[in-house]
């Protein structure tokens, strides 16, 4: 049965993995001067000109501003994507209107004429605002630099846009895989659950934000139906449905181990510009690395342990005891690598993963009984009776000091009298020493 830590952080997922939102400018800022062109061709700055503002797709108006004593007006934003058409009144000067005005040019050069101050009405700038218009003796016509200008925004409004898109779009899929994969789990629909969350990973796979926490909700359920499989396939007599069942139960685990080292990966290597709360995703390792120590030591008790599973703990295990403060639980975890190597009859890491914890700790029941096991082991496998006296030793020493209802209390001791029988083995006295730090 999981933690209630596990359970909780399937419901937090749904707000977790919200954390990215656009980030892309809608607006941008839009400037320029006004100038007279007087009838001997010179030119001067129109000061205090009003600039009438309008958008060419919608009706209605916009704020309008003035020029300054130099001529100049600037608008602080207006949004990316719209076409906006300029009304110019000044007095002693014709109205003009300027055409074709997309947020992001600051550099606008409107021209006006001599005349008698008057201005248009907003229909009137709406039939003539079309194209570039050339107005009232004014004209509208963009620089080179202008229009270069313009083009570059045009490609950005674009960009912004497809990205807002694809964002929106991720946002929905995340949200809704999450809670649908949540409540999938809750009901014991467990392939549906899986399923969900890995539409939510492919949302966004590396996104800090979402994708560890579809990992780790993905690898609960994995564990869990790997647990309900074995619980099932224990009480099957058919021998081939058996090891079938038990296959499947080795994948689950192994594909569980597998996203709790991914989830690892993208937390520990996320972009600074992507973490937004330091203390979620220091939580997060940690409920990362506590998932994968529950999945290990689902893997050692029910035997079913893919070399996959044995990757993930020699990365996810070391860092699991770097941050554990709980005495109990590191002591549980600094024994799992070497239970796994034991499990698949890898006797020879099994052996040197137990000694180094022998070194620290050693009278450690489990690394004696699994240090003995995997002796003995080998040594029958190698005829090697060395092994097979050391193995014997370790395993009296465990014997002697486990209590009766351990679990490989019986097991240890049916070895240690076969030995005597088979082998002549008789177990010596075993003084071990803790390794004394450099």
């Amino acid at each position: 049965m999981f933690r209630k830590s596990f359970i909780s952080l399937l419901i937090l997922g749904a707000i977790v993995v919200m954390g990215r939102v656009s980030v892309f400018a809608q607006f941008a800022p839009v400037g320029g001067s006004v100038e007279l062109q007087k009838a001997d061709g010179t030119r001067e700055p129109v000061a205090g000109a009003l600039i009438e503002i309008y958008r060419t797709d919608v009706k209605g108006g916009f704020p309008s501003v003035k020029t300054d004593k130099k001529g100049s007006f600037g608008i602080a934003g207006m949004m990316l994507g719209a076409t906006f058409v300029f009304s110019v009144s000044a007095p002693g000067c014709s109205p003009t209107v300027f055409s074709n005005v997309k947020a992001g040019q600051e550099k606008l050069l409107i021209t006006m004429g001599p005349g008698d101050g008057s201005k248009f009405t907003e229909e009137q700038v709406r039939k003539g605002g079309a194209g570039v218009a050339k107005t009232g003796g004014g004209t509208a016509e963009l620089t080179a630099e202008q229009k270069k200008a313009q083009a570059e925004y045009e490609a950005q409004v674009k960009e912004v846009s497809s990205k807002n898109e694809k964002a929106q779009k991720t946002n929905e899929i995340v949200a809704r895989a999450i809670k649908e994969g949540n409540d999938a789990y809750a009901a014991k629909n467990y392939d549906l659950a899986i399923a969900k969350y890995d539409e939510g990973i492919a949302a966004d796979p590396m996104f800090v934000g979402s994708a560890p926490t579809f990992h780790l909700n993905r690898g609960i359920v994995l564990t869990t139906r790997a647990v309900e499989t074995y619980n099932k396939t224990v009480k099957i007599t058919d021998a081939t449905e058996k090891m079938a069942n038990f296959a499947k139960v080795r994948k689950d685990l192994a594909d569980a181990s597998d996203g709790y080292l991914k989830s690892w990966n993208i937390l520990k290597n996320a972009p600074a510009g992507e973490v937004g709360d330091a203390k979620v995703l220091e939580t997060n390792k940690l409920n990362t690395l506590r998932g994968a120590k529950d999945t290990f030591q689902k893997a050692v008790k029910t035997e079913q342990v893919d070399p996959l599973t044995i990757e993930s703990a020699k990365v996810l295990v070391p860092e699991y005891l770097a941050v554990e403060t709980d005495a109990a639980k590191k002591a549980e975890a600094d024994v799992v690598l070497a239970d796994l190597y034991r499990v698949t009859g890898d006797s020879e890491n099994a052996i040197a993963a137990y000694k180094l914890i022998l070194e620290k700790t050693p009278d450690d029941a489990e690394a004696l009984a699994g240090a003995g096991f995997s002796l003995v082991n080998l040594g029958y496998l190698k005829e090697d009776k060395a092994k097979l006296q050391e193995g014997a030793d370790l395993l009296q020493k465990f014997a002697s000091s486990a209590p009766d209802t351990h679990k490989y209390k019986a097991d240890a001791v049916a070895l240690i009298d076969n030995l005597k029988k088979e082998q002549n083995v008789t177990p010596q006295k075993v003084t071990t020493t803790k390794k004394k730090k450099n």
